[in-house]
């Protein structure tokens, strides 16, 4: 097909240069000849570009498919990891305010979701649930400036709060001041407060401004999720999670522990005027 078609418009190319030195009679049935393989070019060009467009559309679509089973496949295998019960469901909006960073997922009441339930992605926590309707839910991000989690890094036990902010940047606080912590050290939620379902991967420690001791001591984690390429999501019901049994002082649970508390007790006071404010958006 593909020859004939080459052959066809080489011809109706060419054929009007071999009408030099023809006579008259020579040049009209040539002339001819050319315009109505031209016109047969043309037509055929035109099905191979529309076929061209149809299959450029099913290789995007198929690339679709591939890219959304890999995400399913990320959830699925987190599901199976920590033993999660839940409801999956897709984002289908998003805030673009840095004081309100949530997003809106396709699932609510209707299929058992409730405020404060914890929220993941195929590779990890990506916030918490504040408001539900029968359809859908809001998903404050961790990113979010109001978002607490109480974490405990893994190797060192060591427990404190991850927080938020305006730059979407997580930050590890409320940590004693000689806790270890180093770059790449896994974080994970401890489950403290009550705000977050324990042993969720949060993400990994990516860089440390300060020293232990040093009160200013800034640690920064990189969520193991992205939010902005968020597109499906898990609402956790239930999980095993890992052991993230604290071996610390009882001093230091009972901060972390108090903090979180405080932390879900003041996202549960505002859920009610937030929620409001987050419709309205």
């Amino acid at each position: 097909m593909k020859e004939r078609t080459g052959q066809s418009g080489a011809h109706a190319v060419l054929a009007p240069l071999g009408v030099v030195g023809s006579s008259a009679g020579a040049m009209a049935e040539d002339a001819g000849t050319a315009a109505a393989d031209s016109g047969a070019s043309e037509e055929t060009l035109s099905a191979l570009r529309q076929r061209n467009a149809e299959l450029t559309e099913l290789l995007t679509q198929s690339e679709e498919y591939r890219l959304e089973a890999e995400r399913l496949q990320g959830l699925l295998g987190l599901k199976e990891t920590y033993a999660i019960e839940g409801v999956s469901g897709r984002v289908i909006g998003r805030s673009t305010d840095a004081w309100n960073q949530t997003v809106t997922i396709d699932v609510g009441s209707a299929e058992g979701v409730e405020t404060g339930l914890t929220v993941v992605g195929p590779s990890g926590v990506v916030g918490q649930v504040i408001a539900v309707q029968p359809g859908s839910a809001t998903v404050r991000l961790l990113s979010d400036p109001q978002s607490g989690a109480a974490a405990i890094i893994q190797s060192s036990r060591a427990e404190g709060i991850v927080r938020g902010s305006l730059s979407g940047q997580l930050t590890l606080q409320n940590l004693e001041a000689d806790a270890e912590a180093k770059v790449g050290d896994v974080v994970l939620t401890s489950g403290l407060g009550g705000s977050y379902v324990k042993g969720l991967l949060i993400g990994t420690i990516v860089r440390i401004e300060g020293s232990a001791g040093d009160g200013s001591r800034t640690i920064y984690v990189s969520p193991n999720e992205s939010a902005g390429a968020l597109e499906e999501v898990m609402v956790v019901f239930d999980a095993t999670g890992v052991d993230v049994t604290p071996r610390q002082s009882s001093s230091a649970s009972s901060s972390a522990s108090s903090s979180a508390s405080a932390d879900a007790g003041a996202r549960s006071e505002g859920t009610a005027g937030g929620t409001e404010g987050e419709d309205r958006g």
